[in-house]
């Protein structure tokens, strides 16, 4: 979903943040996480040669998320540098007591099931555990930044940690397609012969 976002923003003729921005004017904690990230990530400034940004948003367990990738791509492989991820809620923690959960989740998650997938036999998952699964490699793990934001108000208490994996895959892949003009609508990326750098 939200790399059609994408999609219309750039059919629109515009800023994919911008286009965001004008449609979530009456969703004020979506919008927060949006530019929470957006701001952390530099959008909007040039990026370093060669690394390509990209962001996406939704609503998820009740908090509301976003997160902005800095990528790069080299004869066929994929090098994710950076990852913003941020989150809107009205969880109560101490300060720093969510960041450690999505960056693991991040990582172990949504970056590796975008690139790998898992494996079926039938209906069943054939991995069990991370000896069977092909977790990332330490060389590969990008530079994971969390933001948590508190909600306020009187709306649900939101979740934390696991609902940035919503946003880590699309921003991912709307920073590949400005990378390399080429959108990819199904996963995993190793079906297209895209490989992890």
């Amino acid at each position: 979903m939200e790399c059609f976002m994408d999609e219309l923003a750039q059919a629109a003729g515009q800023d994919e943040l911008e286009f965001r921005r004008k449609l979530l004017g009456n969703h004020p904690r979506n919008l927060a996480a949006l530019n929470a990230v957006a701001e952390k990530i530099g959008w909007g400034k040039p990026a370093p040669a060669g690394i390509f940004r990209g962001l996406a948003h939704m609503k998820a367990f009740n908090a509301y998320v976003a997160g902005a990738a800095e990528v790069s791509v080299e004869g066929g492989k994929l090098k994710v540098h950076r990852i913003v991820a941020g989150e809107r809620s009205d969880l109560r923690r101490q300060p720093g007591a969510g960041r450690t959960p999505g960056r693991r989740l991040v990582r172990l998650r949504a970056l590796r099931a975008l690139l790998s997938g898992v494996h079926r036999e039938g209906r069943r998952i054939v991995e069990s555990n991370f000896d069977t699964y092909d977790s990332m490699r330490i060389a590969q793990m990008p530079k994971v930044e969390s933001i948590i934001i508190q909600s306020g108000g009187s709306g649900p208490w939101g979740g934390i940690g696991e609902p940035t994996i919503c946003v880590a895959a699309p921003a991912v892949m709307n920073a590949y397609f400005k990378a390399t003009g080429k959108r990819i609508r199904s996963f995993p990326l190793k079906n297209h012969d895209i490989a992890m750098a």
